[in-house]
């Protein structure tokens, strides 16, 4: 990693040209990718390669709202969106009907204003889900914006027996379009720090992926490598080679404007769910065992399916693919025999290392005295040659502390690993990226493509597991650098980066949605265990029934 003071023009926020209101010279990597993404020229300017990338995935959950002007009086009266007025209604909304395991249910919802009379403008960040409580079964649904306050989910019947609709507003328009503000105008909203000591004397300065020029000094940590930007002030006493660790500084306040904060209140409009005008459950029947004129004739809405649903509290794969389960320890151990397998990223896949640390008595965690919930963790089966480790990604990491001895990016550790069929690796890379401009996610994203690419390429049998982004908990605070819209638009970037090759991807964002547990930043044990089933499915796709623990 590059340090030393900046000699350069500095790296700084640009607030006041928009759209693309950052400027921060970037290094980019000397390696060239073999098989480049088809991205504009345009790159550095990247709204046309955000919204290229996004378009890209067809995924399911990726609703992206109307880029909102930005005038004197942006929005409508205060609170022109009540969640409450608004509603839902299955489809057809009047006469007999009857739903069959492998049709498609629809389902309308009309967006209403606090008077209860319609929206005409759409763009409001909607979830839906239709489960069963008795069933233990959930399956995200596709929302439809028709850009005019109306929307159209659909949901595939998978499963015989009581489906209920849950159709949940997330954020208004007026609340996305502050988001979008928030992060053009305040990338910065989560500031870091660092500490630097030499001997006695010690410093603490602010550091960023970019730092406002104000004639101070700056410590240039840029990566040598992957030219990810990083930048501290420099101490006035110290050294720049004197930096000791890396922390979250806090979080700035008094970002939104009086008629801004109404758009942010917990149990008023975020996270809120939308009543039925009329039924909400359906009972669904059989699959059919005769042709239907009329179901081969209707035009099916859903073009892209959805990953999996849950079954009895299980996920299952929609893809094609074979999940099986592994419940009991002796299974997992057996498919993990003689495997080393490398999991980089946030907190949200240091999850699966402290699942399988816990869950296999013969693994046995190496104390390397790392820092609690930051590592790097490593684990040992000697009996059965298993290797277990986990590494964070380089910042930007909103973690207490972390050594600056520590702080490695994931492109580079890739190139460190020779690879091979014994050899797993597991990236979770995104919470931490939710507040900066989509352009910064893309460089990084774009050099662990290209790391992959070189891994694959000198051993091909190497399998890379990706987990994507999920829902969580949303206060307000929260809401403002870690919302899930931020995160549905990584979603979008990350399978697009990586669509083309050959990974395996765990979908934790269907996967926490469907579920019937509350969302969490950290799913609850019971979604960990399914999304690992998942993952050693993948390792493990030779697996038996009774090998896998069905």
């Amino acid at each position: 990693m590059s340090k030393g003071e900046d000699e350069g023009p500095g790296c700084h926020w640009d607030l006041h040209n928009a759209p693309t209101s950052i400027h921060c010279p970037v290094q980019h990597g000397t390696v060239p990718d073999p098989h480049p993404l088809r991205l504009p020229t345009t790159a550095c300017h990247s709204d046309d390669m955000i919204s290229m990338l996004t378009s890209q995935t067809g995924h399911p959950a990726i609703q992206g709202p109307p880029h909102t002007h930005t005038t004197t009086n942006p929005y409508p009266p205060p609170l022109p969106h009540d969640p409450v007025h608004s509603m839902f209604k299955i489809l057809p909304a009047e006469g007999d009907r009857e739903w069959h395991v492998g049709d498609e249910l629809k389902v309308w919802i009309q967006m209403n204003d606090f008077q209860g009379l319609p929206r005409h403008q759409g763009g409001d960040f909607l979830v839906t889900r239709l489960h069963s409580p008795d069933l233990g079964a959930g399956v995200a649904g596709q929302v439809h914006d028709y850009r005019n306050g109306s929307y159209l989910a659909v949901f595939p019947l998978l499963w015989e027996g009581s489906a209920w609709v849950e159709v949940t507003l997330v954020h208004p328009m007026e609340a996305v379009a502050a988001l979008q503000r928030l992060r053009r105008e305040h990338p910065d909203r989560v500031f870091y720090k660092s500490l630097f000591r030499l001997g006695r004397e010690s410093e603490t300065t602010l550091c960023n992926v970019c730092l406002p020029t104000n004639h101070q000094p700056l410590c240039n940590f840029t990566d040598a490598h992957t030219g990810d930007p990083w930048f501290c002030y420099k101490p006035k006493r110290l050294s720049c080679d004197t930096r000791v660790d890396h922390a979250v500084g806090g979080f700035k306040k008094q970002l939104l404007t009086d008629q801004e904060k109404l758009l942010f209140q917990s149990g008023v409009n975020i996270k809120i769910h939308i009543h039925a005008s009329g039924h909400d459950s359906i009972a669904v029947l059989p699959k059919k065992t005769f042709f239907s004129i009329q179901s081969s004739a209707t035009k099916r809405l859903i073009k892209v399916p959805p990953s999996g649903y849950y079954l009895n509290g299980v996920w299952k794969a929609l893809d094609g693919f074979t999940k099986h389960q592994f419940n009991d320890s002796s299974a997992t151990t057996r498919c993990l025999k003689g495997k080393v397998i490398h999991i980089y990223g946030d907190s949200t896949v240091r999850q699966w290392f402290e699942y399988l640390n816990t869950f296999l008595p013969e693994l046995k965690e190496f104390n390397l005295h790392s820092p609690k919930k930051i590592g790097p963790f490593m684990a040992v089966d000697s009996v059965d040659n298993i290797l277990l480790t986990y590494r964070c990604h380089g910042p930007p990491l909103r973690y207490s502390t972390v050594p600056a001895s520590q702080l490695r990016y994931v492109a580079n550790e890739l190139d460190g690993l020779a690879g091979g069929e014994n050899t797993v690796v597991i990236l979770s890379v995104w919470s931490h990226f939710s507040m900066f401009p989509l352009k910064y996610y893309i460089h990084r994203l774009r050099h662990i493509r290209r790391a992959l690419l070189r891994l694959l390429n000198r051993a091909p049998g190497t399998l890379v597991v990706v987990r994507t982004p999920n829902l969580q908990a949303l206060s307000p605070e929260v809401s403002l650098f870690n919302s899930d819209w931020y995160s549905v638009e990584l979603h979008g970037v990350l399978r697009a980066m990586f669509q083309d090759l050959d990974v395996e991807w765990v979908d934790a964002w269907e996967m926490t949605l469907a579920h019937h547990l509350p969302h969490n930043l950290h799913p609850l044990p019971s979604i960990i265990k399914n999304m690992l089933d998942v993952a050693l499915s993948y390792i493990c796709p030779q697996q038996t029934k009774n090998i896998s623990g069905h």
